[in-house]
């Protein structure tokens, strides 16, 4: 039997990609410190034989060591995200983000194990390309403005990984995800689609952020779990970076006419200046869209759900909860 190591595991997407691996077979070893987590994320495969749950943090060193000796590779998806999060907290975003990589980077260097390591649409910063591809320039903005700390701070996290891939010969592979969307998302810290969600079950008003003219793409989470899984067994994925999501593109007042349609026809829709959200100086990327030909080449994958049944699946469980 396989066994993996993924930290985040109680994370959105760290516990949909836990519960894939479990019924694939695999012996799954989770650490989450549930700062951004919830546990119960996992409740359903809680009492599998084949669950391992650590609720600590991966700067316990001594934990950390433990939990990659026992996994044949390591997902490594802890990280704070969301861009409210990011601005109100710059300190814990690259704390988090840098240290922690480097210690699980270390550490899986040291006991010779894979690792899949996530990172993020954000290290493109403010390009302004139509679509981006992984051997892009990357952009930032000014080191006075938070919001380009996590972006940053993830780019760190790939120079590191690949200087370990290089140097200490650490089997790595890279993906870049564009958001990623589904059921068990929670939208208070900026994820668009479940705020937008939840608003519109609530009556409204649906509270696009900005002109509403941004564009973004929205991958289904269990379409990037499935991307993931694939990664990790291909062997010319090693030392690679790869874009992850969905490439059809919508502005965030379709997002929001799609939702009101699709949710609560009656709910309004009402636009909120940035600097009445983030603060003053906030600055916002106008477009964001993935370049998938290297993934499609790697893997022969194409997305299989659409924004209309993400918004479904999302509206399914917030119903629910």
């Amino acid at each position: 039997m396989r066994s993996a190591l993924v930290t985040g595991g109680a994370g959105f997407i760290g516990s949909h990609l836990a519960k894939r691996l479990l019924s694939d077979g695999w012996e799954v070893y989770v650490i989450d410190n549930l700062s951004t987590g919830y546990i119960k994320n996992l409740d359903e495969v809680r009492q599998s034989k084949h669950l391992h749950v650590t609720l600590d943090t991966i700067d316990n060193e001594s934990v950390l060591t433990e939990l990659v000796d026992r996994a044949d590779m390591v997902f490594h998806l802890a990280a704070a995200v969301g861009v409210r999060l990011i601005v109100e907290d710059p300190v814990r975003t690259i704390e988090t983000n840098i240290h922690g990589t480097e210690l699980v980077l270390k550490r899986c260097a040291t006991k010779g194990k894979k690792v899949l390591l996530s990172s993020t649409s954000e290290v493109y910063g403010k390009g302004s390309r139509e679509s981006f591809r992984e051997d892009g320039d990357l952009v930032f903005g000014a080191t006075t403005r938070s919001r380009w700390s996590y972006g940053c701070s993830k780019a760190i996290d790939e120079f590191l990984a690949l200087a370990y891939h290089r140097s200490r010969g650490l089997p790595v592979v890279i993906v870049r995800l564009f958001n990623t969307v589904g059921p068990g998302q929670v939208g208070h810290y900026g994820m668009v689609v479940p705020r937008f969600v939840e608003q519109a079950l609530s009556g409204g008003p649906i509270r696009v952020y900005g002109d509403g003219k941004q564009v973004r793409c929205f991958a289904h989470v269990d379409d990037v779990v499935e991307v993931m899984c694939r990664l990790v067994d291909c062997e010319a994925a090693v030392g690679e970076i790869f874009n992850v999501g969905n490439d059809k593109p919508v502005t965030m007042s379709e997002l929001a006419e799609r939702v009101r349609t699709l949710v609560n026809p009656d709910a309004e829709i009402t636009y909120v200046p940035y600097e009445e959200v983030y603060g003053p100086g906030f600055e916002d990327i106008r477009v964001r869209v993935p370049d998938l030909h290297k993934l499609q080449a790697a893997i022969d994958f194409r997305p299989t759900k659409d924004l209309d049944q993400i918004i479904l699946d999302v509206k399914e469980h917030l119903s629910k909860a």
